[in-house]
């Protein structure tokens, strides 16, 4: 998680629904579960991009379904998520933050926790994500990684998602914005932080949310678990370094692959001009 893709573990039962957006501590609370629930959690930014083939193409069918007019593609969706959370002890980060209904409903004895951030800070770090995932270019560029390849088509799935959750209703390809701030039917300010922490208060029983702050290590995610306080240091994962490194290396790949493909068309268009 936040670092590295996790592996599920056979009858791990998934304990905690981390409830915090994205940019809030999310990596650092998976490294902590992993700790304190002895098992892999499923941090959905880190499994989308460095974990198993077909991660994303699974997240867009559960997207896909939960938006669906049938009845069918919508019975659909929580046997998706369950089998996408299998061997998992806990969750966090989009899009599993605006599925805590959906979540709260397979696991009704898991513990809600939203990690919190100063509102402002979180804007522009939001903010700064939101120009490396919108670059023009990165659907072509992606196009020689299989497991990235649907990745842009992923990032609007997730897009309308927000729009409905947070900015207004989503009629068809269109959003009805309630804010003149929405990008991309994406509200990054602090109306949409304010906004989800009012809904997570709305629809979650009080004695299963917990707000914490990773800042403030060990001590209130232990009391809300009832775990001992673990003789390590509480790992604080730098998320922003986290999704350059990470966005780094995939680039770096799809750059190569297109160096091989042009050079291997180049190789080939000079032999057939030599030929003529």
């Amino acid at each position: 998680m936040g670092q590295t893709a996790s592996t599920p573990k056979p009858g791990a039962k998934l304990q905690v629904i981390g409830a915090g957006l994205p940019r809030t501590g999310t990596a650092s609370l998976s490294a902590a579960l992993e700790i304190l629930l002895d098992g892999p959690v499923y941090h959905c930014g880190t499994q989308t991009t460095l974990g198993a083939a077909g991660d994303i193409e699974a997240w867009m069918q559960i997207l896909t379904c939960r938006r669906s007019a049938n009845p069918k593609d919508r019975a659909m969706v929580l046997p998706l998520i369950q089998h996408r959370l299998d061997g998992f002890v806990a969750i966090a980060d989009a899009p599993g933050s605006q599925l805590v209904p959906e979540l709260m409903q397979l696991y009704p004895d898991a513990k809600v926790i939203c990690t919190v951030r100063d509102p402002d800070s979180w804007a522009k770090s939001m903010n700064q994500v939101h120009g490396y995932t919108s670059l023009w270019f990165l659907k072509v560029l992606l196009l020689p990684l299989p497991r990235l390849r649907n990745f842009v088509d992923y990032l609007w799935l997730l897009t309308d998602q927000w729009g409905e959750r947070y900015v207004g209703e989503v009629r068809g390809d269109t959003i009805v914005r309630r804010d003149a701030k929405a990008t991309g039917g994406v509200l990054l300010n602090e109306e949409t932080y304010a906004r989800h922490v009012a809904w997570l208060k709305d629809i979650v029983p009080a004695e299963r949310l917990v707000f914490v702050d990773v800042n403030d290590g060990w001590g209130p995610l232990c009391r809300a678990l009832g775990k001992d306080v673990p003789d390590l240091a509480f790992p604080h994962m730098n998320d922003s370094e986290a999704i350059e490194r990470t966005a780094r290396y995939h680039i770096q790949r799809a750059l190569a692959r297109w160096v091989g493909i042009v050079a291997v068309v180049g190789v080939g268009v000079v032999g057939y001009t030599m030929r003529r």
